[in-house]
């Protein structure tokens, strides 16, 4: 029918709906409108329209209503064709709109009056006003009139809107609304300086505005009221009065709501007092404190005198706010004093403080001076005395003064980098602010340097020892030295030398012996410290250093001679080529030879004997052997990466210098091949050998000297798989046979595995002999695949395998039946499935009538039956089914069967003369084997004759029949054991025969 592309809009009307369409290309008659409720289906409104309207109103509808419109286009010759369309009326805003938070600073309750019409639901978002984010998002069922906002900010103002929900249209309400206010949690009021207070205040996101009313509670005024919007948290009042005390009241607003809330009392800050001195008073030993009062309030000030460096405070006196002086009587001489000045107002203090000023001091006692036993610095003491400090003079005897200036407290003072040997004079006097003690007076020495770079060495000497030093500095008289035998700590030497010596050397020492030198500068009446050197006289070297070898256990032997002098240890240096130092043995100086065990087999060292005498040592030659190797372990035989090759590898014990590796056939101990591998090697590949022979391998390790043999080993290559190879089936058995060809080399027997093909069945594993070159698998499934793997085995390894499928011919169907199922056109066959498998059926379907193949089909292999149509009837058929499996067959013996003849045509009977009826017919198809006449008499229903005819036959005449008789006639159509009969024809024979013609 003609489309006419439907179309409904409400133009934002909730009670109408426009209907719009296309103008057709057809002529058109006219419209009929009809609407109705989609639910219900009750027609509602009709309408019409003329043939050039393309639009219609429906007015008067229900809001929030789902319609159908049926449109009927009025064509020509009586024709309509009708489309029909659904909509939906868009739903009205709900009514009464109400939004209250009564008095609550967390909720917000909603409620209205449903919408009129219908509606699917509501549709609820709630804003917040200042961030205009989206609050809530709610759906809720159309029955609903109310709905609670809770979790919401105090004091914010949120914005509504309820949308009535109909189909995908909507109709919104929007109203605004306010929570209540929630006061802040803590109000704090603290100084920010002496003119301002900070107003600080934690939780008031709750509140819109805040009102700040801060009162002088000195004069019991407004002094400052402020209005803040939500988000500031603290605010400074300026320009107030120092050292006040505040009051101040807060209370907050939201919207149409006000709540009173907290309040705080603070002070500002004090102003310090100002020109705060002190000075001496008429009184001795007294001091008189000033200032200057500064602005603003204060209660009190508190003074405090204030004694040395560290301000200890040694007075307090509280004054009225309107005092400006304070005098302190009783003060100890010598003194540091000081003032301070406090304002106090409520909690808070501000300070001032006066210079320190001093009293007079008197002069240091118990004063004295000592080297301490260095040669460059002097130590001067004296008791403590008050005042600010001390005044220094240190000066060598015809020298200029050194003057230094210390602070109180000090007793003392060294003076560092002075002449060593050198009379010195000190002075020392107490200064206190202007006044300077009169000076104290001593002398002293500094004590002498000792001697520097003091060395003692044998100079490559066994009997001497030289000691040798740098002079010491200005200051010094002469040397004395002690020689001693460092070990029994007896005196060998005691001399004394001028300051112009550096050096003496000590005769007729014992070789090998350590000695000590003992070293001190005189100057004065002062010895300096000692300073001490040591060495050994030189050790001599060792003689008739021998090394020889022992074999169980293995290790080497060291001798040598007893050495003159004396000796503290003998040390035994090992080494290889392959480690610097194989063992680092000490003995005692009474030993005179050593066995060195668990060493490396087959290696050569080298032995140094070394005298030692504290850091000296005197050497030997080197003494050298060989050790014995070790058989080499682990020695394997693998085959090689080939089959004509071997793989030979060994674990190296340790040592010798290379190895012989002698391969010989393994039925013979005749070497055929000897293979020379360097130390170090571990593994040789043995190449050109003879797949699947047996192996001996022996390696011998050579050392120096010394041979030894290995473990012999015995291995295989791995020998070639079989050539060639083959799978037929045997055609009288249900068996495979394998046939393949000797590949080179040796062998000791062949393994074969079967398994059928395609399937988890458990392999069938069977041997062969060496020389065999077949092998036939019987005991087989019949038309089943199998694959055939071969190998050569010699020893524990295979060749690689050989493969091949090979398949056994198929059983034969059995029982095959070839029957009519009372047809003249099919025949159906049926035979029971063979044992075995097979890849399908082929049946063929012989016509012994035409001697031709009638029909071929090849059916799946689990195929019982076939139903052959179409057939000629009347005719003889042969069927053979056959098994195939791959190339090879397997078929039932033939069976034959009939089809149904038709029955013959055109049956007609005639009399031409008394005794005789003449019966003729045509044959139907292909017609039939023969035919068979039988006639009866009518009247008795007696059989008169019953004749039996050839397949080509199509009339016959009957005789000896009475005159003027009925009988009645059938012929029947006749194939194999079926008939079909023509319905019985009655006639009469000729009561006379008719005249002969004149």
């Amino acid at each position: 029918g003609m489309l006419l592309n439907l179309t409904v809009s409400d133009h934002g009307r909730s009670d109408s709906l426009l209907l719009s369409w296309d103008e057709p290309k057809e002529s058109v008659g006219g419209y009929s409108l009809a609407l109705s409720s989609l639910g219900s289906g009750t027609p509602l409104q009709n309408g019409s329209a003329g043939p050039n309207i393309t639009s219609f109103w429906f007015h008067g509808l229900t809001p929030g209503m789902r319609y159908k419109i049926e449109v009927t286009a009025m064509l020509a010759c009586m024709e309509t064709t009708s489309q029909t369309v659904t909509a939906q009326t868009s739903p009205s805003p709900v009514r009464n709109l109400s939004l209250s938070s009564d008095g609550s600073s967390a909720m917000l309750r909603a409620s209205w009056a449903h919408a009129h019409g219908q509606r699917d639901g509501y549709h609820l978002a709630l804003y917040h006003s200042d961030s205009q984010t989206l609050v809530r998002n709610v759906s809720i069922l159309p029955n609903a009139s109310t709905f609670l906002f809770d979790g919401l900010l105090a004091g914010s103002a949120y914005a509504l809107k309820v949308s009535t929900l109909a189909g995908s249209s909507w109709a919104s309400t929007s109203i605004h609304q306010w929570t209540a206010p929630s006061m802040p949690t803590q109000l704090r009021l603290s100084p920010g300086s002496s003119t301002s207070l900070i107003a600080s205040w934690v939780g008031a996101a709750g509140v819109t505005w805040l009102h700040l009313a801060l009162h002088n509670l000195l004069t019991q005024t407004v002094t400052t009221t402020l209005s803040a919007r939500r988000g500031l948290t603290r605010y400074t009042f300026q320009h107030l009065h120092p050292g006040t005390q505040y009051w101040l009241g807060l209370s907050a607003t939201a919207g149409p709501y006000t709540v009173e809330g907290l309040n705080a009392t603070a002070w500002t800050y004090p102003l310090s007092p100002g020109n705060v001195t002190l000075n001496s008073a008429e009184e001795q030993s007294s001091l008189q404190a000033r200032w200057s009062t500064p602005a603003g309030e204060r209660d009190f000030y508190l003074v405090t005198l204030q004694e040395g460096e560290n301000s200890a405070p040694t007075r307090n006196i509280s004054v009225d706010g309107g005092n400006s002086q304070v005098t302190f009587h009783g003060l100890g001489p010598g003194k540091q004093y000081s003032v301070q000045v406090t304002a106090v107002a409520g909690p808070y203090q501000a300070s001032a403080r006066s210079t320190a000023v001093w009293t007079q001091p008197l002069a240091p006692s118990g004063v004295s001076l000592s080297s301490q036993g260095s040669p460059t610095s002097l130590l001067a003491s004296w008791e403590e005395a008050m005042g600010e400090g001390y005044l220094l003079a240190l000066s060598p005897v015809e020298h200029p003064v050194k003057n230094i200036s210390l602070l109180r407290g000090v007793t003392n003072f060294t003076y560092e980098g002075l002449r060593p040997g050198t009379l010195y004079t000190f002075e020392v006097s107490t200064v206190a602010g202007p006044y300077t003690s009169s000076p104290r007076r001593i002398t002293s020495w500094t004590h002498p340097l000792p001697v520097e770079e003091l060395t003692l060495s044998n100079q490559g000497h066994s009997s001497s020892l030289q000691a040798s030093w740098r002079a010491a500095p200005a200051g010094s008289t002469g040397y004395t030295a002690t020689l001693w035998e460092t070990k029994s700590q007896q005196l060998v030497r005691n001399i004394t030398v001028g300051n112009n010596w550096t050096n003496v050397t000590f005769e007729d020492l014992v070789p090998g012996r350590q000695y000590t030198l003992e070293m001190a500068t005189m100057a004065g009446s002062y010895r300096s410290p000692v300073r001490s050197a040591t060495d050994w006289t030189h050790p001599l070297a060792p003689a008739g250093v021998t090394l020889t070898n022992t074999r169980r256990p293995l290790g080497l032997s060291a001798f040598w001679d007893k050495v003159a002098g004396d000796v503290d240890q003998f040390q035994l240096q090992l080494y290889s080529k392959s480690h610097p130092v194989q063992r680092n043995i000490s003995v005692g100086p009474n030993t005179h030879n050593f066995t060195f065990l668990g060493l490396s087999p087959g290696i050569q060292y080298f032995l140094k004997l070394t005298v030692l005498a504290g850091p000296y040592r005197s050497s030997s030659h080197f003494a050298t052997e060989w050790t014995y190797p070790l058989s080499l372990a682990n020695v394997s035989v693998q085959p090689g990466r080939r089959p004509q090759e071997l793989h030979v590898s060994w674990v190296e014990s340790g040592g010798g210098r290379d190895h012989l590796v002698q391969l010989s056939v393994a039925e013979s101990l005749s070497v055929i091949r000897n293979v020379s591998v360097p130390r170090g090697v571990t593994q040789i590949d043995l190449e050109r050998l003879v797949p699947g022979s047996r192996y001996r391998v022996e390696i011998i390790s050579q050392a120096g000297p010394h041979r030894t043999s290995s473990q012999t080993a015995i291995g295989y290559t791995v020998p070639l798989p079989p050539l060639s190879l083959s799978a037929t089936p045997v055609s009288t058995t249900w068996a495979l046979t394998v046939r393949w060809d000797t590949p080179p080399g040796q062998r000791d027997r062949y393994l074969l595995s079967v398994q059928e093909e395609g399937t988890s069945a458990p392999t069938r594993n069977l041997e062969a002999g060496k020389d065999s070159t077949n092998i036939t698998l019987t005991h087989l499934e019949p038309g089943t695949c199998y694959l055939v793997g071969i190998w050569a085995v010699a020893g524990p390894y295979r060749s690689l395998p050989k493969n091949v499928t090979g398949c056994t011919v198929p059983a034969a169907p059995t029982n095959v039946s070839l029957t009519n199922p009372g047809s003249s056109s099919e025949l159906y066959v049926r035979w029971n499935k063979p044992p075995g498998q097979r890849d399908h059926y082929h049946v063929v379907l012989y016509s012994l009538s035409t001697q031709s193949r009638a029909q071929v089909q090849i059916l799946s292999p689990d195929a019982q039956n076939i139903t052959w149509t179409h057939l000629e009837a009347g005719s003889k058929f042969a069927v053979q089914v056959t098994a195939v499996k791959g190339s090879s067959e397997a078929s039932s013996t033939n069976v034959t069967q009939w089809t149904y003849p038709l029955a013959p045509a055109n049956l007609t009977l005639g009399s031409p003369s008394t005794s005789i009826l003449q019966v003729s017919w045509a044959a139907m198809g292909q017609g039939a084997e023969g035919y068979v006449v039988d006639v009866y008499d009518t009247a008795s229903s007696s059989p008169v004759g019953h004749m039996m005819l050839g397949g080509d036959a199509r009339s016959h005449i009957i005789r000896n029949l009475s005159p003027g008789t009925h009988y009645s006639v059938a012929v029947r159509a006749t194939a194999g054991p079926f008939h079909t009969s023509t319905p019985n024809l009655t006639h009469c024979t000729r009561e006379y025969d008719a005249p002969l013609a004149a």
